[in-house]
């Protein structure tokens, strides 16, 4: 099989790691399946995306939202080999999956706008399929309504110019959506299941994402959470694309 490209943003390499390997678990990927490059070690590589199943991006400490003038140096780099990237990937509607991070920067990519307006606090939402969702190939097969694991500073306003609207959330309008036949982004977390989310928090602890005192209290109750359909909308993406 060809392998899955991570595109992956995570300065802490316990975070990073981890985030590897809740991928290739929940992914049902074996070994050499899924290749990572750490944008922000190093500048993106040309890219032969033909040697590849697909693509994900996954989620990051950085804001897309951030103004220009607070974003490091590095950031930007990200942020401008993304785009590139994403201009080839949405011409030639390759495989892609962009999670939390990865929403908002697909998102803008396409006109969209991320602010700050419907972020989620640290734990699982009900999130629900469209119509479009319900008929998509790689949602299709989950239950109408989902819990998933969330936790952002910054959302997508509404769903880009020309992309279809899969799933929402009472809190965020925006849960999922689609551009061309193959090209994904979701605002949950598709890898992670409850331990992974509380080794990502405690990393995170005085990043914004919630009040840094109350970690022990929120660590109990993400262990005591279950999001069992989530996973498979990654899953159900690598099933779709794997390709030899």
């Amino acid at each position: 099989m060809r392998p899955f490209l991570l595109l992956a943003t995570r300065e802490d390499d316990a975070v990073a790691a981890s985030e590897v390997a809740a991928f290739v678990r929940e992914g049902g990927l074996g070994p050499g399946e899924l290749e990572r490059v750490r944008l922000e070690r190093r500048p993106l590589p040309r890219l032969d995306l033909d040697a590849y199943s697909g693509v994900v991006l996954g989620g990051s400490p950085y804001c897309t939202s951030d103004p220009e003038t607070a974003k490091s140096a590095v950031q930007r780099r990200v942020e401008a080999d993304l785009s590139a990237l994403l201009d080839e990937v949405v011409a030639r509607d390759v495989p892609f999956l962009g999670a939390c991070y990865g929403i908002g920067t697909l998102g803008v990519h396409r006109g969209g706008t991320v602010d700050r307006e419907h972020a989620e606090p640290v734990g699982t939402v009900p999130v629900e399929l469209t119509g479009a969702g319900r008929q998509d190939p790689v949602f299709g097969g989950l239950p109408d309504v989902f819990d998933a694991y969330v936790g952002h500073k910054e959302a997508l306003r509404a769903t880009p110019p020309g992309a279809v609207l899969l799933a929402t959330s009472a809190p965020c309008p925006v849960q999922a959506f689609r551009v061309g036949r193959n090209v994904y982004a979701t605002q949950f977390h598709p890898e992670l299941d409850a331990e992974g989310f509380v080794e990502r928090c405690g990393v995170y602890r005085d990043e914004g994402y919630f009040d840094p005192a109350e970690f022990d209290a929120l660590a109990a109750r993400l262990r005591l959470s279950t999001a069992p359909f989530a996973p498979q909308v990654w899953r159900r993406f690598v099933a779709r694309y794997a390709r030899d």
